[in-house]
């Protein structure tokens, strides 16, 4: 399962993605192309910045449609995770629908500084084997100001003024709210899950 398509939404971490995956091994193409977006055997929807540009990236070139249509897996980072959601409180943005649940901004308190940026660690909410090899308490790297609290799809949580999702999973639809690009081993370790990774 070594056909692995980037998905190309305006994101700004599309190279740094792509080179965590040549690492294990795997040269991913990077492509906004809907008919190659259809033939791939995985999907990587990575994103930063905000919800709504990358959002109408999508609908623009008929990326939405196309990614609902598919049937293998999908893998969405940080923004590319929280779009994988019905609704987004950045921009109050309609997401694509894929998972339930609405992407809202960290709550602010006099110590919980936003965006969000460093290491967390990482908590098991969920059985999936996204998550082999990946110990409960591992840490990994954060950049967002919003996240998804009270998922029924989380399989990891963590918390920065309050938990929320730091991974999901349902069905095809897989999502991590960190940067596995930029999580170390413990990232290596979640992409390659993915590469061999069949959902049920």
């Amino acid at each position: 399962m070594n056909d692995v398509v980037i998905i190309d939404a305006g994101g700004a971490n599309l190279g740094s993605v792509r080179a965590a995956f040549a690492r294990l091994g795997v040269e991913p193409e990077v492509s906004r192309d809907p008919a190659r977006i259809a033939a791939a055997q995985r999907l990587v929807l990575p994103g930063v910045g905000a919800a709504a540009p990358v959002m109408a990236n999508l609908r623009k070139g008929g990326l939405d449609r196309a990614l609902a249509a598919s049937s293998v897996p999908l893998l969405g980072i940080c923004i590319g995770m929280q779009v994988l959601f019905e609704r987004s409180e950045e921009g109050n943005v309609a997401g694509l629908g894929l998972l339930r649940g609405e992407v809202r901004r960290l709550p602010a308190a006099a110590d919980v500084r936003l965006p969000h940026m460093g290491w967390n660690r990482l908590y098991k909410r969920g059985a999936s084997p996204l998550l082999d090899g990946i110990d409960d308490g591992a840490q990994a790297y954060f950049v967002h100001s919003y996240g998804v609290a009270g998922s029924e799809d989380a399989i990891l949580e963590t918390s920065h003024g309050a938990t929320f999702a730091a991974a999901v999973a349902r069905g095809r639809i897989a999502g991590a709210q960190f940067h596995p690009e930029r999580s170390g081993a413990v990232g290596a370790r979640f992409l390659r899950n993915f590469l061999d990774w069949t959902p049920q």
